[in-house]
Order: structure tokens, then sequence, then C-alpha cells
């Protein structure tokens, strides 16, 4: 499924995930950094396909009077012998059943610890055979990674169980196409094959430590894919396994900065700063009486809500840049508040909004993932489409 490309927009709500580190007490410590690598690749393969599953799913579909079962299949890695399992969200979300079948073939119940579908990942639980321990598989540093360097994908492409693939580290930090401001997710770009299947197993370095999780590919490219690196799993992985979730602020607007080229359009004054276009229903911003957009223009061939407030301060601070909307917006926190400063009409109006926890509804994530039914069950799209409406950034 292609990714589409991305609308320049921003947003107020912002995510932050939690700083704590992954609590992962039981996984196998990281290689020292000054370690040489140098497996040969039958025995990087022999360390890490263990720990590496296959998970499949099947999930109620109460509007598909077709099919209202759903099945699906992807891979994972167990990171902890207490059972913890790691894999994409898109892989088990809505999901009544999952299954998570080891190396060895025994197949054992799972069920979903907590999974974020804006990041795509996930935690699923399973209970340790009676006898002997599960394989884990070792994670890495994602942040050390250099472009360049060989990497190597493991999982079921296709139902392809336990299938080696290898590459390079062909971009670092890349943000996936349909992304929204707020809500960037950086990723490890590969030209390593992955393929439906894929989905929610390792990308490993030479040492064999795990750096990312393969979850997406461009599939009108030429070997174009991208992993969640571990980095980002160590951020959020606190939220999911506490809470089931991670939390993130929000006030419900969604926008894109004041252009040059916007003003030269509308031969108009326009204050600086953030030009609401879209305020959600039942938000702290619709319930402030934030104004959104109510004339539809295309500028550049992108569609454009003009007539709504202009967002000039967050708790004193211009929001003129990216940068300054940033800063303001990592203040955010759940409980809070937030002072807007708007222009309005040629006047100044100041709102105090409560930051709230955005609700699930609000949480797609962009459409880019991969992901194959189960055997036998016929292909279908999953269904995750772009965040929000066409790809808006959004707060």
């Amino acid at each position: 499924m292609a990714c589409r490309p991305p609308r320049r927009r921003l947003a107020l709500g912002v995510l932050v995930p939690g700083a704590a580190s992954l609590l992962l007490a039981a996984a196998a410590p990281a290689a020292p950094a000054s370690a040489p690598c140098a497996l040969a690749l039958p025995e990087l393969y022999e360390r890490v396909s263990p720990a590496v599953v296959s998970v499949t799913t099947a999930a109620i579909n109460p509007y598909d009077t077709g099919r209202e079962i759903e099945r699906r299949a992807g891979s994972g890695v167990i990171v902890n012998q207490s059972g913890l399992v790691l894999t994409n969200a898109h892989v088990v979300s809505s999901s009544q059943v999952v299954t998570v079948t080891l190396d060895d073939g025994t197949a054992l119940p799972a069920r979903v610890v907590g999974a974020d579908p804006v990041f795509d990942i996930a935690f699923l639980r399973v209970t340790p055979p009676p006898k002997g321990s599960l394989p884990v598989a070792r994670l890495g540093d994602s942040d050390a990674l250099r472009v360049g360097e060989e990497v190597y994908a493991i999982g079921n492409p296709f139902g392809l169980e336990q299938t080696l693939t290898r590459g390079i580290v062909s971009a670092v930090n890349r943000v996936l196409p349909g992304a929204t401001w707020s809500l960037k997710e950086p990723m490890i770009q590969t030209d390593a094959a992955i393929n439906p299947g894929n989905s929610g197993g390792p990308l490993v370095n030479r040492c064999g430590d795990v750096v990312g999780l393969t979850t997406a590919i461009l599939p009108d490219a030429q070997s174009i894919g991208f992993a969640i690196p571990v980095s980002l799993v160590n951020a959020v992985g606190a939220d999911l396994l506490e809470n089931g979730r991670v939390i993130r602020p929000w006030l419900g607007v969604q926008g894109a900065l004041v252009s040059p080229a916007l003003r030269a359009l509308l031969r108009a004054p326009l204050a600086d700063g953030l030009l609401v276009e879209v305020v959600e229903p039942d938000s702290p911003a619709a319930r402030a009486g934030v104004r959104g957009g109510d004339l539809d223009l295309v500028i550049g061939g992108e569609p454009l809500l003009v007539g709504g407030d202009v967002i000039t301060a967050i708790d004193g601070a211009p929001v003129t840049t990216t940068e300054a909307l940033a800063a303001a917006l990592a203040r955010f926190h759940v409980g809070g508040t937030a002072v807007l400063t708007l222009s309005r009409d040629g006047a100044t109006r100041t709102f105090e909004l409560p930051v709230v926890e955005r609700p699930a509804s609000r949480t797609t994530p962009p459409e880019c993932h991969l992901e194959t039914p189960a055997a036998g069950a016929a292909a279908k799209p999953a269904a995750r489409s772009p965040f929000l409406i066409g790809g808006r950034e959004d707060l």
C-alpha cells in the first residue's frame, strides 16, 4: 500500500512520549559499542531467529457483511524471557484472538499488553512453556546507526517463516510521507527486502542486535522499506507497558503556519502564527470558542481552509516558526493549561484551554504499513487511513 505525500500542516496537539526507559529487565544486554562485530551470516541467523515469532490474529469486522472475520499475519520478536513480545500495532489492532507461534512450532495464545497505532508499536504477552526458557533477542542502539551499515531483516513474508534478507541502512531519521508534523516518527530506511508479513519482525545489525522493527514499504518504489528504531520503542515502552497506551496532550486544533504565498494570494493583512483550519468537535478548543476556516482554497495544489483564527502565541511565546511552535508544544502536559493568543478580525483575544488526553479516535495513523492475511484468507487492504483529514498537522 503506497504512502501518500505529506501535507505541510501544523497542529496544536503534541505527541511527547514518556521519557522513562523501556522496562525489559530480562532482555539480553547489547554488545559494547567498542566490540567489533564480524559474525558470519549463518551464525547471526542462528543467534537471532529463535527469538523471532509468527503473529496471527482474528478480528471481527461488523461492517463487512461479506467477511466478518478478518485474519492477519505478521512477525514479532521476543524481548523478555517472561514472555514479552514486540511487534507492530497494525498487526494486532482490534483483534479478538492473537496467536504467537515460536520458532520450534509451538503455538501460544497471546494478549495485547499495550499498543500505539500512531508509532505502530505493540507489546504482547505469552505464557512461557513449562519446560525450558524462551529465546530472547538482544536490543541494540539504533541511535548509533550510520548510513551504509549492513542490516538484516528476519520475519515471515507472505507466510514464509524465518526468512532472512540483507541490505544496508539507506537513511536514518526518515519521516514517512503522510506523517503529520506533530506526530513525526523518525524511521530507519533500508533496502533490505521486506514484504507483507514482515511487519513487526526485527531489523538487526552485524552484532545480531535488534535496532528496529520492520513496518512499512513504498510498494511503487524499488527496495525502499522502513523500520521503527529501537530508540522510539524505548521512549514509549514505559507508557505502553504501564498504561496500555501512549498518553498524548491534545487541544483539538489543526492548521498551517501563515506563509508569504498565502498573504500574496489573499492580498490582505494576516497576523504571523498558526492559521486555524479545523477545530475538532468536543475538543478543548471547540469548547473555548476557537474558530476554524470557512473558505476552501487551493494553493500550489494543496487545499487550505482560511478565514479562521490565527494563533500568534502560546503561553506568551510567539509561534511564528516551526521551531517556536515545537518548543511551545513540548511544554504541554495532560492536566495542565495552555494560554492561546489569537488574532481575529484584527483584534487580539486570549483563551485559556485545559490540556486533555488525545482520544483514541483521534490517533488514526498514516497509511503505509505492511500487512498480509493469514494463510487461506483472501487478501484485503488494511484499514489504516491517513492521520485525520488529508494528513493535516494536528495538536
